[in-house]
C-alpha cells in the first residue's frame, strides 16, 4: 500500500500566496497522524508569473505537475492582467482540459454556526455533491463559430459518449461511497432533455449506466427546477452529475447555501490526475491583508486526501480526510467563528488556530 504521495502544489495570485503553504501544512500534518506522508512541491503558474515573465504557464511546469500524484491548487489570475484577446490568466483551465478531469465536483457541506441564507433547520446540515462535466458542453468551444457575423454569435454544445459515460460512473461509484456512510444513494440527473437534443443524448448515456448500478436509487430533473430545489429543498439532493455550464452556475448557488465562495471546495478529477482547489478567486483586492477565509481551501484538501485513499487503496488516507472535515466543522460549532464575507471579523490566523485546536481536541 502507498503511504507517500508526490503533490504539486500551485500558490497561484492574491491571497492563494498566503492560504496555500499554511493550508498544506495542516493538511500535511493531519495525514501524518494516520501514517501518511504529503511531500510539497511548488509549481509557479499564473498571472503574477505572467506578468514578470511573459509565460503564465511554462511547459515544464505542467509536466511536473501531471507527474505528481495530486495538484493542490489556489486561485489563480488578476483582473488587470490579460492575454492579448482580453481572456484573464487561467492556467487551471489549461490542467482541466490537457489532463482530461471530466468531473467537477463540488460538495455542498454547511458548517454549524453560520448565518446561512435559508431558514429551515435542515439547511444547516446539508451533505449533497454536484458532479460537473468539466470538458465538454457549451464550453467546448468557447471561441467563435464559422457562422458568427456581425448580427449574430454562435457556441456548439459538445456531449460525447465517451466522457458522458465517464461522468456518470464516476458519480454513481461515488453515490455508492457516499450511500456506505450513511447518504441516500440517490443520483440526481440534471439537463434539459425536454428542449435540447444534447441534453436528451446526455439522459439517454445516464439511463445505460444506471443499469450497471442497481442498488443506487436514480431520478431525472430539468435544470432550471433544479436551480428552484437547491433553494426550496437542497436536503433531498445527494449525487448531482449535470453539463458544464449549467454545473457551473448550480454550483455556485450550492456554494451560496454553504455561505459564500470562501467556504466551498473542489475537485476536478479524471483518469489518472487530479486538480483541488477553493471555488473562490484571487481577490487581489483582500491579498495581504489577513482576512482570507481558507476553510475552503483546507476542505479541498481534505478532498484531496479522500481522493488519494479512495485511488491507492489507502484508508488511512480517507480516515484523515474525515477526521479534517470533523476538526473544520468542530471549529464554527464553538461559534467563534465568522469569516469576513460573511459579515463577522474572523480573519485567516483565527481560522487556521481554531481548526488546529479542534484537531488536537481529537
Amino acid at each position: 500500500m502507498k503511504n507517500e504521495f508526490d503533490i504539486a502544489v500551485m500558490p497561484g495570485d492574491g491571497i492563494g500566496q498566503e492560504i496555500t503553504r499554511p493550508s498544506f501544512d495542516l493538511v500535511a500534518d493531519v495525514a501524518s497522524e494516520f501514517g501518511v506522508k504529503l511531500t510539497y512541491t511548488e509549481i509557479e503558474a499564473g498571472a503574477d508569473l505572467y506578468r514578470r515573465t511573459g509565460e503564465s504557464f511554462p511547459e515544464e511546469n505542467f509536466i511536473r505537475a501531471k507527474q505528481a500524484d495530486a495538484i493542490y491548487l489556489a486561485a489563480m489570475g488578476l483582473p488587470n492582467v490579460r492575454y492579448p484577446d482580453g481572456t484573464e490568466i487561467g492556467p487551471q483551465h489549461d490542467l482541466r482540459k490537457r489532463l482530461e478531469l471530466y468531473a467537477g465536483v463540488r460538495p455542498c457541506i454547511t458548517m454549524p454556526g453560520l448565518p446561512l441564507p435559508l431558514i429551515d433547520e435542515r439547511s444547516k446540515a446539508l451533505n449533497f455533491v454536484i458532479v460537473r462535466e468539466s470538458t465538454e458542453g457549451i464550453f467546448a468551444y468557447p471561441r467563435s463559430h464559422e457562422l458568427d457575423s456581425h448580427e449574430a454569435a454562435y457556441n456548439l454544445i459538445k456531449i460525447t459518449r465517451r466522457i458522458s459515460e465517464k461522468l456518470f460512473d464516476y458519480s454513481f461509484s461515488l453515490a455508492q461511497r457516499r450511500k456506505s456512510k450513511g447518504t441516500r444513494g440517490l443520483v440526481t440527473c440534471i439537463d434539459k432533455a425536454n428542449v435540447l437534443s444534447s441534453m436528451f443524448f446526455f439522459r439517454s448515456i445516464f439511463n445505460e449506466v444506471k443499469e450497471h448500478y442497481p442498488e443506487i436509487s436514480t431520478e431525472y430533473m430539468y435544470v432550471d427546477a433544479a436551480a428552484l430545489n437547491l433553494i426550496r429543498r437542497p436536503w433531498e439532493f445527494d449525487v448531482c452529475p449535470v453539463e458544464n455550464q449549467f454545473g457551473d452556475i448550480l454550483s455556485d448557488e450550492a456554494a451560496a447555501l454553504m455561505g459564500g465562495m470562501g467556504m466551498s471546495p473542489s475537485g476536478e478529477i479524471g483518469d489518472d490526475n487530479a486538480v483541488f482547489q477553493p471555488c473562490h478567486g484571487s481577490a487581489p483586492d483582500i491579498a495581504g491583508k489577513g482576512i482570507a477565509n481558507p476553510t475552503g481551501m483546507i476542505l479541498s484538501g481534505a478532498m484531496m486526501l479522500d481522493y488519494l485513499g479512495t485511488k491507492f487503496s489507502n484508508d488511512a488516507a480517507i480516515q484523515a480526510s474525515e477526521t479534517l472535515i470533523e476538526a473544520v466543522k468542530s471549529a464554527y460549532r464553538t461559534k467563534k467563528l465568522l469569516p469576513y464575507e460573511l459579515g463577522g471579523s474572523s480573519g485567516t490566523a483565527e481560522i487556521f488556530g481554531l481548526v488546529n485546536k479542534a484537531l488536537e481536541k481529537d
